[in-house]
C-alpha cells in the first residue's frame, strides 16, 4: 500500500481508502454486518489504514460497523474519516430527498449544518465509531440555510477541543472552499470523480493544486459502472439507487463496456481487473490524494486494496485517457 499526506496536514493516508458508504447497506439493497466488518478488517490487513463513512449511511449502522471493526486495532493505526451535516431525524435545513431506511421506512433527508447540529452529530459519531476524536470531519452537502462561517466555526471549535484533526469538505465548489478556509483551515474536499465523471477539472482541481488541498475521490468505479462486471439489462436488488440512475442505463452500459474492453489488454498485462486498473488511473490524475472504494465483504476489499501492488507508466495514462476521451455518454 501507498500513503500519501492529505494536503497541508500531517495526516497520512492510504490511496486506496476504505468507503463504507455500501457497507452500512442503505441504498445499496441492505447489508450484512458481518461481511462488511470482515471486509474493513482484511483491508487493514493489506494496509488499508483510512476509513471514510457517514452518519447517514444506513443511519448509523455503517460508522457502528466500522467502530467494530477497528476495536482491536489501535486507534492511531487507523484514520477515522467521516461527516456530519444529513439529518434523516430533524427538519431543518434544505430538503435532500426521501428515501426508506434499512428496514423499510420511510424517511426525509435534510441538508443542515447548523452550529448545534454539528456538536451533537459529532457527538453521536464518536459513541458509534468508539473513539475520542475524528481524524477528518467533513460537511457532506453544502447547505444554503447556514452560512458557511457559522458551520467552520463551530468545527474550529471541535478541532480546538481535540475531538476533530483537521477539517474537511464533501462537494463543495472552488468558491465555497475558499469561503470556509477563511474561518478553518480545510485539509481537503471529497467529490464525485472517474473516468467518466470529471467534472472538478475545470474549477475544483486548479484551486486545490493551487491552495495544496487534498482530493478524495469518491466513486471511482462509477459505483460498479467501471468494473465491466454490468451488462446490458442487468437487473439490481429492490432499494439499490443505482437502477434509476442514468449511468447504468442499457445504452451507457453497452458504451462504456465498449471502452473498458479497449483497455483491457493493459488490465491483463499486468494481472489487474478492470476496476483495479480504473484506480490506479484515479489515483494518477492532478491533484487527487485517494480513491475511495467500496466492498460489502472480503473479496472485494482484498482486491481493492491489492491495486496499489501496481503501477502505470506515462505512455499507459496517456492511452487510456486517449481512449477516454472518445467516450460520450448519453447523461
Amino acid at each position: 500500500m501507498k500513503y500519501r499526506k492529505l494536503g497541508n496536514t500531517d495526516l497520512n493516508v492510504s490511496v486506496v481508502t476504505f468507503g463504507a458508504w455500501a457497507a452500512g447497506g442503505w441504498m445499496w439493497g441492505g447489508t450484512e454486518r458481518k461481511d462488511a466488518v470482515r471486509a474493513i478488517r482484511a483491508s487493514y490487513e493489506l494496509g488499508v489504514t483510512s476509513i471514510d463513512t457517514a452518519p447517514i449511511y444506513g443511519q448509523g449502522t455503517s460508522e457502528e460497523i466500522v467502530g467494530e471493526a477497528i476495536k482491536d486495532i489501535p486507534r492511531d493505526k487507523v484514520q477515522i474519516l467521516t461527516k456530519y451535516g444529513m439529518r434523516w431525524d430533524l427538519v431543518k435545513g434544505d430538503f435532500g430527498f426521501s428515501s426508506k431506511d434499512n428496514a423499510g421506512r420511510d424517511i426525509d433527508i435534510y441538508k443542515y449544518a447548523g452550529k448545534e447540529s454539528i456538536i451533537k452529530e459529532c457527538e453521536d459519531s464518536l459513541k458509534r465509531l468508539g473513539t475520542d476524536y475524528i481524524d477528518l470531519y467533513q460537511i457532506h452537502w453544502p447547505d444554503s440555510t447556514t452560512p458557511i462561517q457559522e458551520t467552520m466555526e463551530a468545527v474550529a471549535k471541535l478541532i480546538e477541543q481535540g475531538k476533530v484533526r483537521y477539517a474537511g469538505v464533501c462537494n463543495y465548489n472552488a468558491e465555497q472552499m475558499a469561503e470556509a478556509e477563511k474561518y478553518v483551515s480545510l485539509a481537503s474536499n471529497q467529490v464525485p470523480y472517474s473516468m467518466v465523471q470529471r467534472d472538478i477539472e475545470t474549477d475544483v482541481v486548479p484551486y486545490c493544486l493551487e491552495h495544496q488541498k487534498g482530493i478524495l475521490a469518491y466513486s471511482p468505479m462509477q459505483r460498479g459502472l467501471l468494473t465491466g462486471k454490468l451488462k446490458p439489462g442487468h437487473q439490481f436488488a429492490p432499494g439499490d439507487h443505482r437502477a434509476s440512475n442514468p449511468y447504468f442505463k442499457d445504452e451507457n452500459l453497452r458504451r462504456t463496456n465498449a471502452f473498458l474492453e479497449s483497455i483491457k489488454p493493459i488490465a491483463d498485462a499486468k494481472g489487474l481487473t478492470l476496476g483495479q486498473l480504473t484506480v490506479l488511473w484515479t489515483l494518477e490524475q492532478p491533484a487527487i490524494t485517494i480513491a475511495l472504494v467500496g466492498a460489502r465483504n472480503e473479496a472485494q476489499a482484498v482486491q481493492n486494496a491489492k491495486a496499489t501492488e501496481k503501477t502505470l507508466s506515462e505512455d499507459e495514462i496517456t492511452e487510456i485517457t486517449e481512449k477516454l476521451n472518445q467516450l460520450k455518454l448519453d447523461l
